[in-house]
């Protein structure tokens, strides 16, 4: 394990200026970096153990604000009150101005001298699992891992042909990872993403537990702590053969 640093940073796209939880190995050296894609709940305390694991692995690590736009500042937690509330924020996001955010983190890591920039990855949970499934067609990123990713199959932030209509326009390796009692994701809705990662022959594995939505999440009802532990042995695998080994 890497020791790490971690501190806020300001990801510049044009006018706006995304806060940025950023956590990088010490010392010297070139890493690949992974962009973290929260959940509708703000870059909070989970988003920002999950970064600091990453670093620990030795990657540079970046958690964007993807409601900069609209809710500066935004971090809560996981009771029915701040999730209605994540959910009004999410409503307001749109696809364009997601890549673009995420282009613009891309960049910032880019212009790190610490960071290898061919070698950029991203991981996202809940909403931020839809998100990186939408980013995973930005060229470069060479490395996906969607974590229930709501809406894939029927919709897309913003208005228009739902996300899953991009598919063909994957540019790496992405891993899904899906719980079989999640109750906001039916499983017909996961079995139509894996088809379309098929037939468009986009290098993809599925992962599917017994498990119900946000099992990650240490936080959260729902934590299944070997779905989450084995999900990140999966995770730690594709981000070492696509970006540290390739």
């Amino acid at each position: 394990m890497a020791e790490i640093q971690t501190g806020w940073v300001k990801v510049p796209n044009g006018a706006l200026q995304i806060d940025s939880y950023l956590a990088e190995p010490n010392g010297e050296g070139v890493f690949p970096a992974v962009i973290v894609i929260q959940e509708i709940f703000g870059v909070n305390s989970h988003i920002r153990d999950v970064t600091e694991r990453i670093a620990k692995e030795g990657y540079v690590a970046i958690a964007p604000a993807i409601y900069q736009r609209t809710a500066p500042g935004f971090e809560v937690g996981y009771s029915q009150e701040e999730t209605i509330l994540g959910r009004k924020y999410k409503d307001l996001t749109r696809a364009d101005e997601l890549l673009s955010d995420i282009q613009a983190t891309i960049a910032y890591l880019q212009a790190r001298p610490n960071v290898k920039g061919d070698a950029i990855g991203s991981i996202g949970f809940c909403f931020g699992g839809h998100v990186a499934y939408l980013a995973a067609t930005l060229p470069a990123i060479k490395a996906t891992a969607s974590f229930y990713g709501g809406g894939i199959a029927t919709m897309t932030p913003g208005g228009g042909p739902p996300t899953i209509t991009r598919t063909q326009d994957i540019q790496g390796t992405i891993y899904l990872f899906f719980g079989m009692r999640d109750s906001l994701i039916p499983n017909d809705q996961a079995d139509q993403i894996e088809a379309e990662l098929q037939k468009h022959d986009i290098p993809h594995k599925v992962f599917r537990y017994f498990a119900g939505h946000g099992f990650f999440c240490d936080q959260r009802a729902d934590y299944n702590p070997d779905a989450a532990a084995d999900a990140w042995e999966q995770v730690k695998q594709l981000f070492e053969r696509k970006l540290r080994q390739e």
